[in-house]
């Protein structure tokens, strides 16, 4: 066969393995989704049980995106050397193991310390299926179904929501983090027996049995099958992490990392003190956890349609529209406090940072070659986590000096604007 692999996948119908590959990393962000929105559920109750500070919260839920950038960054690249499932695996282990000890939590200390560990296995996981995501779709269709995995984050967080809001009340926060934690030890055997390894890094990395690997997929797809594996690119001596500041990527690396730094500082505020900011106006846990939900559910709605508009309008001018006009909501916000339709703009909120930050995800998949797809994907995810990280700290400093809900969100407006104007101007021209 001398049809390259990504000419076959462009010119075919999905398969069913493709499907299949698809819809195990969207259930793969589902529990992503799950393990970091617990903590948040979970925030009102343990708040309240231990006599915690907004300011200790926000370290808390800091040590987790801390783990998360830590994982994206000097983690995530070794699925470009060991390959994607191994990754893939290794991270629901350790988000799995983390999230069910963190029921058994007795100090703060120990909550940052799980937070951190489960967040190394939720860095690498993002990065990894994104990665494997688009390199098992067709170039036409490849920035819906990079925004459709990822729109499983807030359908874990949307579905966690809805079983914090019953279990904290009836059986203590700690309910929560068991549940989660089984959920994802549980897909361990789905991964190991059902997901398939990117045909792309197994035909250019070569690893141990590639060329059996890579017709065992190629037959399943309908396609064929090798006869010799193609020539091996020229290999770099250790992770690529040096190959993303090549003068082809450097001006658009940057200018994406700098639009994911903003959008991730407002989308971890809103994600990790909407259910405080509720609890604060007067609601009770219950319907504060069903605000963040809300938030979830909207954003799951969002990532779809802008998949959609990308697919027909080009991933720079949707996102960028949609981070705008969050930015705008925001400091809006305000004419909104204390209407009946408070809980439709928490659904608008994560409809568009949510919609517009997870285009981003599909900017740095098309941005980076397979030969180092994961490094760069995470470590845009990584930079872009060190907002995350500066985001919920700085609002717990602001929720602890009393400032308003309308009054946080009209300052976070400001950096949400301006991640979307950074996005239209990304320079790279393989991004439309």
């Amino acid at each position: 066969m001398t049809v390259s692999v990504r000419s076959l996948i462009d010119q075919r119908p999905i398969s069913g393995l493709q499907y299949a590959t698809i819809l195990i990393c969207f259930l793969m962000n589902m529990l992503d989704g799950m393990d970091v929105m617990v903590i948040s559920y979970a925030a009102p109750a343990i708040a309240k049980g231990w006599g915690v500070t907004p300011e200790a919260l926000g370290i808390v839920f800091s040590s987790g995106l801390f783990g998360m950038t830590f994982g994206a960054l000097f983690m995530a690249p070794y699925a470009d050397v060991t390959g994607r499932k191994n990754m893939i695996l290794l991270s629901a282990f350790l988000m799995g193991l983390s999230i069910f000890l963190t029921a058994y939590a007795t100090t703060i200390t120990a909550l940052i310390a799980f937070r951190f560990v489960s967040g190394l296995g939720i860095g690498c996981m993002l990065a990894s299926t994104a990665a494997l995501a688009a390199e098992y779709t067709p170039n036409h269709s490849r920035d819906f179904w990079v925004s459709f995995v990822v729109a499983g984050y807030p359908v874990g967080a949307v579905v966690s929501g809805l079983i914090a809001a019953k279990t904290i009340p009836a059986a203590g926060w700690g309910s929560i983090f068991q549940l989660a934690g089984a959920a994802t030890f549980f897909s361990l055997p789905l991964i190991y027996f059902f997901l398939s390894e990117s045909l792309d890094f197994l035909l250019k990395s070569q690893p141990k049995a590639a060329l059996t690997r890579a017709n065992q997929i190629l037959t399943k797809i309908g396609a064929g099958s090798f006869a010799t594996l193609p020539d091996k690119p020229a290999k770099s001596s250790g992770i690529p992490v040096r190959s993303l500041l090549n003068a082809e990527f450097k001006v658009s690396g940057i200018q994406l990392w700098i639009a994911l730094f903003l959008a991730f500082a407002t989308l971890y505020f809103l994600t990790s003190w909407i259910p405080k900011l509720a609890t604060n106006a007067g609601l009770s846990i219950e319907l504060a956890i069903y605000a963040g939900t809300v938030f979830n559910v909207g954003a799951f709605f969002g990532i779809v349609t802008q998949g959609y508009f990308s697919s027909r309008f080009g991933l720079k001018k949707t996102i960028g529209v949609f981070l705008i006009m969050t930015g705008v909501l925001m400091a809006g916000f305000s004419l909104f406090f204390g209407s009946s339709a408070l809980l439709l703009v928490f659904g608008l909120l994560g409809f568009g940072i949510q919609g517009g930050f997870v285009g981003l995800y599909a900017v740095a998949a098309r941005l980076y070659p397979t030969e180092f797809r994961t490094t760069g994907v995470g470590w845009a995810i990584g930079i872009g986590r060190l907002g995350g990280i500066i985001g919920p700290a700085v609002g717990g400093v602001l929720i602890g000096m009393g400032l308003s809900m309308a009054t946080n969100f009209l300052i976070y407006a400001v950096p949400t604007i301006l991640a979307g104007l950074m996005t239209i101007y990304i320079s790279s021209k393989s991004i439309s």
